[in-house]
């Protein structure tokens, strides 16, 4: 009889992870490897919130706390809600996780039943197929193409939505393609939603302040208020406030989802650590005057990257508009072969050459659900990241 659970069988490890692990272990053998694998804000945790977590060890708050997030925090992420998209919400909707990815799985964990079908828009985030199926859901993937700028269409949505459609996970500014809906491209989207009283929205709002030149934000709840009522806002401080080791994810919805998710994490993880949650207390209600650079930095290393990989053969690379990624397509490299000998079959084949071949670590689009295209994470220094499309300029050229 077999040890291991049959659970191992419907998922696999993130392939990002994986590739980074990767990249990291050359390094260490003294290979040149410069990763465009992870998405991690290269800067630093600002001081005020660093300062912040160290007030709060001298002040001996270290001790366990309330399962699903300390009082301070729930009522700074209702404030946050409040200001920067206008929903109200009191602390008994509010949930924080450790990270956003466990805000997203208790409430999968806390929902699905086997044949509960889960609709995600691909181009995808690796955990969210993964995690619908480790919560005996289906995922029910839906190709959004660069024809569409990635984004789903309302027209995909309706005819995607069954009897047994539960969620519709929901990602602006996505990842991987850095995708932002308006406001107008999310209203087309809640109109089919407010057709379907049955299906609920979780929207990762992960990327929120990380939007470029002159777009603006908006979440589901906030374009269409009669969705409040099913909709789970989820959120962290991971990438804008560059706290991806603090593991503080939060999300805010109708109570009753709120407490089965505290059901769940309170006999798994129970709560984040007490002083990450003080830390973000601060990261939520202190200066926000750090986030305008950030983005200004982030748009300057946008436009380098496409700029320098729609000069590589073979290459095209939509222009998004925020996160830190981009999804270029590499249809003009599929069929050939590298310098190194190996077959470009497919994105992995492309990825796995360049990687070996030329030191430059970037995931193969199969892992999100859209293939033949690659992510590229601009989330380091531009010296990096010049020198990184200059060798994937110089693999493109090499292929035969």
């Amino acid at each position: 009889m077999a040890f291991l659970s049959d659970t191992l069988s419907r998922v696999k490890p993130s392939p990002s992870i994986a590739i980074s692990t990767k990249a990291a272990q050359l390094k260490a053998e003294g290979k040149d490897v410069i990763a465009l694998s992870a998405g991690e804000p290269d800067f630093d945790t600002p001081q005020n919130i660093k300062d912040a977590a160290k007030r709060a060890i001298d002040a001996g708050k270290t001790k366990y706390t309330a399962v699903d997030g300390i009082p301070e925090l729930k009522a700074a992420i209702c404030r946050k809600f409040k200001r920067e998209n206008g929903l109200d919400y009191q602390p008994n909707q509010i949930t924080v996780g450790t990270g956003g990815k466990q805000t997203l799985y208790n409430a999968l964990m806390a929902t699905l039943n086997p044949g509960d079908e889960v609709i995600i828009p691909a181009p995808y985030w690796v955990s969210y197929p993964d995690m619908v199926l480790l919560a005996g859901g289906t995922p029910m993937m839906v190709s959004a193409s660069a024809a569409t700028n990635f984004k789903l269409t309302p027209a995909q949505l309706e005819a995607a939505i069954t009897p047994k459609t539960k969620w519709f996970i929901f990602n602006s500014p996505s990842n991987p393609t850095g995708a932002g809906y308006t406001a107008a491209e999310v209203k087309g989207l809640t109109d089919v939603l407010m057709r379907h009283p049955h299906v609920w929205v979780m929207s990762d709002d992960m990327y929120e302040h990380l939007v470029f030149d002159d777009f603006k934000f908006a979440t589901p709840a906030e374009v269409e208020p009669g969705l409040y009522d099913r909709t789970l806002t989820c959120n962290g401080v991971s990438k804008a406030y560059a706290m991806t080791g603090w593991r503080i994810g939060y999300a805010a919805g109708p109570a009753h989802l709120i407490r089965a998710m505290g059901t769940i994490q309170s006999q798994s993880t129970s709560n984040p650590s007490s002083v990450a949650q003080y830390a973000a207390v601060e990261a939520l209600d202190g200066p926000q005057d750090f986030l305008g650079p950030n983005r200004e930095l982030f748009q300057r290393r946008r436009d380098l990257v496409v700029s320098m990989l729609n000069q590589a053969k073979g290459i095209s690379c939509p222009r998004p508009e925020g996160a830190f990624y981009v999804y270029p397509d590499i249809s003009g490299c599929i069929g050939k072969t590298s310098a190194g000998g190996t077959r470009i079959v497919d994105d992995e084949a492309f990825a796995t050459a360049l990687l070996e071949e030329t030191g430059v670590a970037v995931v193969f689009g199969a892992a999100f659900g859209l293939s033949p295209n690659f992510r590229v994470s601009y989330a380091t220094s531009d010296e990096a990241l010049e020198e990184a499309c200059r060798r994937i300029q110089s693999f493109c050229a090499g292929l035969r």
